[in-house]
Protein backbone atom coordinates (compact mmCIF):
# COMPACT_ATOMS: atom_id res chain seq x y z
CA UNK A 1 0.00 0.00 0.00
CA UNK A 2 1.33 3.41 -0.98
CA UNK A 3 2.01 4.89 2.56
CA UNK A 4 1.40 8.64 0.93
CA UNK A 5 -1.62 7.62 0.24
CA UNK A 6 -2.84 6.40 3.55
CA UNK A 7 -5.82 8.20 4.93
CA UNK A 8 -5.53 10.09 7.90
CA UNK A 9 -6.19 7.76 11.18
CA UNK A 10 -9.20 8.47 13.76
CA UNK A 11 -7.78 10.90 16.37
CA UNK A 12 -8.04 8.64 19.30
CA UNK A 13 -5.27 6.13 17.16
CA UNK A 14 -2.74 8.78 16.57
CA UNK A 15 -2.41 9.78 20.43
CA UNK A 16 1.02 9.96 21.10
CA UNK A 17 2.35 6.84 23.59
CA UNK A 18 4.74 9.49 26.07
CA UNK A 19 4.48 13.19 26.32
CA UNK A 20 7.04 14.34 23.75
CA UNK A 21 5.62 17.04 20.97
CA UNK A 22 4.40 15.39 17.58
CA UNK A 23 4.60 16.78 14.11
CA UNK A 24 1.11 16.33 12.72
CA UNK A 25 1.27 14.30 9.05
CA UNK A 26 1.37 16.46 6.18
CA UNK A 27 -1.86 14.64 3.86
CA UNK A 28 -1.08 15.32 0.20
CA UNK A 29 -3.90 16.87 -1.31
CA UNK A 30 -6.28 15.40 -4.13
CA UNK A 31 -3.95 17.14 -6.57
CA UNK A 32 -0.37 16.08 -5.60
CA UNK A 33 -2.02 12.47 -4.76
CA UNK A 34 -3.10 12.40 -8.61
CA UNK A 35 -0.13 13.48 -9.60
CA UNK A 36 1.96 11.17 -7.28
CA UNK A 37 0.14 8.32 -8.38
CA UNK A 38 0.36 8.98 -12.02
CA UNK A 39 4.22 9.53 -12.00
CA UNK A 40 4.53 5.65 -9.83
CA UNK A 41 2.27 4.35 -12.62
CA UNK A 42 4.57 5.95 -15.64
CA UNK A 43 7.38 4.87 -13.67
CA UNK A 44 6.81 1.34 -13.37
CA UNK A 45 5.36 0.99 -17.04
CA UNK A 46 8.18 3.10 -18.88
CA UNK A 47 10.67 0.40 -16.71
CA UNK A 48 8.19 -2.29 -18.14
CA UNK A 49 9.08 -0.91 -21.25
CA UNK A 50 12.27 -1.09 -21.81
CA UNK A 51 13.52 -3.74 -19.92
CA UNK A 52 10.36 -5.88 -22.13
CA UNK A 53 12.99 -4.41 -25.12
CA UNK A 54 16.47 -4.89 -23.71
CA UNK A 55 15.26 -8.30 -22.85
CA UNK A 56 13.88 -9.30 -25.90
CA UNK A 57 17.25 -7.35 -27.75
CA UNK A 58 19.57 -8.33 -25.65
CA UNK A 59 18.41 -10.65 -23.08
CA UNK A 60 19.17 -8.40 -19.85
CA UNK A 61 17.99 -6.15 -18.02
CA UNK A 62 17.54 -2.19 -17.80
CA UNK A 63 20.06 -1.86 -14.68
CA UNK A 64 22.07 -4.30 -16.91
CA UNK A 65 22.01 -2.44 -19.59
CA UNK A 66 22.68 1.01 -18.23
CA UNK A 67 26.02 -0.40 -16.56
CA UNK A 68 27.56 -0.99 -19.86
CA UNK A 69 26.64 2.20 -21.12
CA UNK A 70 28.31 3.76 -18.15
CA UNK A 71 31.36 1.64 -18.41
CA UNK A 72 31.76 2.30 -22.59
CA UNK A 73 31.51 6.02 -21.72
CA UNK A 74 34.37 5.83 -18.83
CA UNK A 75 37.95 6.26 -19.52
CA UNK A 76 39.56 3.02 -21.06
CA UNK A 77 35.80 1.51 -20.26
CA UNK A 78 36.92 0.98 -16.83
CA UNK A 79 35.23 2.51 -13.30
CA UNK A 80 35.53 1.38 -9.92
CA UNK A 81 33.33 -0.74 -8.65
CA UNK A 82 32.06 1.33 -6.00
CA UNK A 83 31.94 4.46 -8.23
CA UNK A 84 29.96 2.35 -10.84
CA UNK A 85 27.37 1.83 -7.63
CA UNK A 86 27.34 5.44 -7.49
CA UNK A 87 26.60 6.14 -11.05
CA UNK A 88 24.02 3.12 -11.05
CA UNK A 89 22.18 4.28 -7.77
CA UNK A 90 22.27 0.91 -6.94
CA UNK A 91 23.92 -1.02 -3.87
CA UNK A 92 27.25 -2.15 -3.82
CA UNK A 93 25.68 -5.98 -3.44
CA UNK A 94 23.58 -5.66 -6.34
CA UNK A 95 26.07 -4.09 -8.03
CA UNK A 96 28.14 -7.27 -7.45
CA UNK A 97 25.11 -9.67 -8.81
CA UNK A 98 25.00 -7.72 -11.73
CA UNK A 99 28.39 -7.44 -12.40
CA UNK A 100 28.65 -11.22 -11.83
CA UNK A 101 26.25 -11.75 -14.17
CA UNK A 102 27.60 -9.44 -16.99
CA UNK A 103 30.74 -11.34 -16.81
CA UNK A 104 29.25 -14.67 -17.09
CA UNK A 105 28.36 -12.94 -20.70
CA UNK A 106 32.05 -12.10 -21.18
CA UNK A 107 30.27 -8.37 -21.18
CA UNK A 108 32.37 -7.43 -18.52
CA UNK A 109 35.54 -8.22 -16.53
CA UNK A 110 36.70 -7.39 -13.25
CA UNK A 111 40.39 -6.32 -12.23
CA UNK A 112 41.81 -5.73 -9.03
CA UNK A 113 42.91 -2.49 -7.99
CA UNK A 114 46.82 -1.88 -7.86
CA UNK A 115 46.30 0.89 -5.04
CA UNK A 116 43.70 -0.80 -3.07
CA UNK A 117 43.91 -4.47 -2.23
CA UNK A 118 39.93 -4.37 -1.51
CA UNK A 119 39.35 -2.05 -4.39
CA UNK A 120 38.09 -3.73 -8.31
CA UNK A 121 37.72 -2.12 -11.34
CA UNK A 122 34.40 -3.25 -13.83
CA UNK A 123 36.11 -3.16 -17.51
CA UNK A 124 33.90 -3.51 -20.50
CA UNK A 125 34.88 -6.32 -22.78
CA UNK A 126 35.02 -6.18 -26.44
CA UNK A 127 31.91 -8.47 -26.19
CA UNK A 128 30.04 -6.06 -24.59
CA UNK A 129 30.73 -3.29 -26.65
CA UNK A 130 29.40 -5.12 -29.27
CA UNK A 131 26.22 -6.12 -27.48
CA UNK A 132 26.02 -2.43 -26.69
CA UNK A 133 26.21 -1.00 -30.91
CA UNK A 134 24.08 -4.16 -31.56
CA UNK A 135 21.24 -3.23 -29.04
CA UNK A 136 21.78 0.86 -28.89
CA UNK A 137 19.53 1.48 -31.84
CA UNK A 138 16.47 -0.68 -30.77
CA UNK A 139 17.28 1.01 -26.67
CA UNK A 140 16.86 4.90 -28.34
CA UNK A 141 14.04 4.19 -30.06
CA UNK A 142 12.26 2.09 -27.23
CA UNK A 143 12.86 5.32 -25.25
CA UNK A 144 11.78 7.74 -27.97
CA UNK A 145 8.39 6.12 -28.81
CA UNK A 146 8.21 5.99 -25.01
CA UNK A 147 9.06 9.43 -23.73
CA UNK A 148 10.17 12.04 -25.89
CA UNK A 149 8.10 11.39 -28.96
CA UNK A 150 4.97 12.42 -26.43
CA UNK A 151 6.28 15.53 -24.91
CA UNK A 152 6.64 19.14 -26.69
CA UNK A 153 10.52 20.40 -26.03
CA UNK A 154 9.44 22.52 -23.46
CA UNK A 155 8.12 19.30 -21.30
CA UNK A 156 11.12 17.93 -22.16
CA UNK A 157 12.67 20.86 -20.49
CA UNK A 158 10.62 21.25 -17.55
CA UNK A 159 11.06 17.40 -17.04
CA UNK A 160 14.81 17.61 -16.89
CA UNK A 161 14.72 19.94 -14.60
CA UNK A 162 11.73 18.46 -12.21
CA UNK A 163 13.38 15.33 -12.08
CA UNK A 164 17.23 17.06 -11.65
CA UNK A 165 15.72 18.78 -8.24
CA UNK A 166 14.10 15.62 -7.23
CA UNK A 167 17.06 13.70 -7.54
CA UNK A 168 19.28 16.38 -6.17
CA UNK A 169 17.36 16.67 -2.65
CA UNK A 170 17.92 12.36 -2.48
CA UNK A 171 21.15 12.58 -2.74
CA UNK A 172 22.53 15.13 0.33
CA UNK A 173 26.05 15.58 0.45
CA UNK A 174 27.00 15.52 4.11
CA UNK A 175 28.69 12.35 5.66
CA UNK A 176 26.76 10.14 6.73
CA UNK A 177 24.14 10.09 3.98
CA UNK A 178 21.76 6.86 3.47
CA UNK A 179 22.65 6.40 0.11
CA UNK A 180 22.28 3.14 -1.97
CA UNK A 181 26.06 2.90 -3.17
CA UNK A 182 27.23 3.49 0.76
CA UNK A 183 25.92 0.23 1.65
Amino acid sequence: MNTASTPAPPASATAPASSAPTQETRWLTDEQQRVWRTYLDAVTLLEDHLDRQLQRDAGMPHIYYGLLVKLAESPRRRLRMTELAMYAKITRSRLSHAIARLEKNGWVRREDCPDDKRGQFAVLTDAGVAVLKETAPGHVEAVRQAMFDRLTEEQQKALGEIMRIVAEGLQPKEAGADLPWLR
